[in-house]
């Protein structure tokens, strides 16, 4: 073996001593860090169509917290089972979720916003849907969770409609969380496609700008995710994935 080969060999002792138990250490803090996953509660949107949350927008991200040892709980205004929509078990990660005992008890036995404690979790996530166009907005249980884990150095996360429940979010300092940040959201152009645009109480673009955030966007229903800080929001449903791993990284972020 040359004197090169000896050095290199030594190095890359050093390197796995030095960097070995680190990065455990780093995962497993990250097993630690429980994720809280809040989706609506709305039965219904108008008479003939339920509300809730979408159930894609749920499971997707759930796939990737699950792959990465991250724990979570699931959370709702009024608590108990959530309803859904888009429920397809076709869909990999949605067959997963349901077909997983655990999973689907916390979704049959959400915690009530009143009874959670926001200082058990490094992360929040809110789920889109319809629904939170209704309960997400003006609800100070969710804005006082949503603070104090901002505050808390934790990552504050939403998805499509989720990111209704930032609008009312306004931090110790006075500030609004949205005010001067990058987001995205489901978008003006989405909600016209889909003709829900004559459904929803208010445009989620429009109020996400009023708010003072800058909006960004991808081509319709085309993935875009946006990560500011510990500020993490995407587009729409096929979002979600993309959302989820951008969650999990940030996480490791705060745990390095």
């Amino acid at each position: 073996m040359s004197f090169t080969q000896q050095i290199v060999g030594v190095c890359a002792a050093l390197f796995a001593c030095v960097a070995g138990p680190s990065t455990a250490f780093a995962e497993q803090s990250l097993k630690s860090a429980k994720v809280l996953i809040v989706v609506s509660s709305l039965d219904k949107k108008t008479e003939k169509l339920v509300g809730g949350f979408w159930f894609p927008e749920l499971t997707h991200p759930v796939e990737v917290f699950d792959e990465a040892g991250v724990d979570f709980d699931l959370a709702s205004p009024k608590g108990g089972l959530a309803p859904f929509d888009g429920f397809d078990l076709k869909d990999e990660a949605s067959r997963k979720f349901w077909t997983n005992p655990q999973h689907r008890n916390k979704l049959g036995s959400t915690l009530k916003l009143a009874d959670v404690d926001p200082s058990r979790y490094g992360a929040v996530l809110l789920v889109g849907g319809h629904g939170p166009m209704w309960d997400f907005v003006n609800n100070p249980e969710l804005s006082g969770i949503v603070r104090r884990i901002y505050e808390n150095d934790g990552v504050v996360s939403a998805v499509c409609h989720g990111p209704a429940g930032l609008l009312d979010v306004k931090l110790g300092n006075g500030r609004q969380l949205i005010e001067g940040r990058r987001l995205t959201g489901f978008t003006a152009e989405e909600e016209i496609a889909r003709q829900y645009d004559r459904i929803v109480p208010f445009e989620l673009e429009g109020a996400l700008k009023n708010a003072g955030a800058t909006f960004e966007e991808a081509p319709v229903f085309e993935s875009r995710v946006v990560v500011d800080g510990r500020l993490i929001t995407g587009q729409n449903p096929a979002s979600a994935t993309a959302l989820g791993e951008a969650v999990v990284k940030a996480l490791r972020a705060t745990v390095e």
